[in-house]
């Protein structure tokens, strides 16, 4: 134990003095690696990703267990669609603001066209509450509801359509996410998919 002490000293006095210089851009050389110049020694360095620790979950009964289950099920789900879906927009929101009027109805049309070819079937495959979710997962990558979303593609009546369609089925397009407090269950999930913990 005192040897390791010591050579841990040893090495953090060794890496005090030294001045790096990092590596990985140049060809023939590591990704990842510093280079010390006073002594010419390579460190190899790492990256490892975020480890998340929550306490033990505790389920009341068997109802919240299947909650709980069903939520990561979703997540897993609905997730990856809520960050395509979220880059779409950006790309999309970016092109439009180049458009008049005019384009914009028109780019929409045959866009709209392309994102039902390319994803309806995956859609239609999901199930309510897995709607709902990418709903809520939506706002998050967005910072914007299902109803905003819908009103500045499509306008303010198509919304209030939709909204109440929505109505009719216990869901609600102007849901907004909050992981803090109703959806903190739902950041938690999230957040251990993400690093592949769950």
């Amino acid at each position: 134990m005192l040897i390791l002490a010591i050579l841990a000293l040893s090495l953090t006095a060794n890496a005090a003095n030294a001045v790096y210089k990092r590596v990985g851009d140049e060809v023939g050389t590591p990704a990842g690696a510093v280079i010390d110049q006073k002594t010419g020694d390579t460190i190899f360095l790492a990256t490892i990703r975020e480890l998340y620790v929550y306490p033990k979950m505790k389920f009341r009964n068997k109802r919240q267990e299947q909650f709980y289950w069903r939520t990561v099920r979703d997540v897993k789900k609905t997730l990856p669609y809520a960050k395509m879906l979220a880059k779409e927009m950006e790309q999309t929101d970016a092109l439009m603001k180049q458009m008049n009027r005019k384009q914009q109805k028109k780019f929409w049309k045959q866009y709209e066209k392309l994102l039902f070819a390319r994803y309806e079937d995956d859609f239609r495959h999901m199930t309510a509450s897995q709607g709902q979710m990418l709903m809520l997962l939506v706002d998050r990558e967005t910072d914007r509801t299902s109803y905003e979303c819908i009103k500045l593609f499509k306008g303010s009546v198509t919304a209030m359509f939709w909204q109440g369609i929505a109505k009719m089925f216990g869901n609600d397009l102007k849901a907004e996410y909050d992981g803090n407090d109703k959806d903190k269950i739902v950041e938690r999930v999230i957040n251990l998919v993400e690093a592949g913990q769950l």
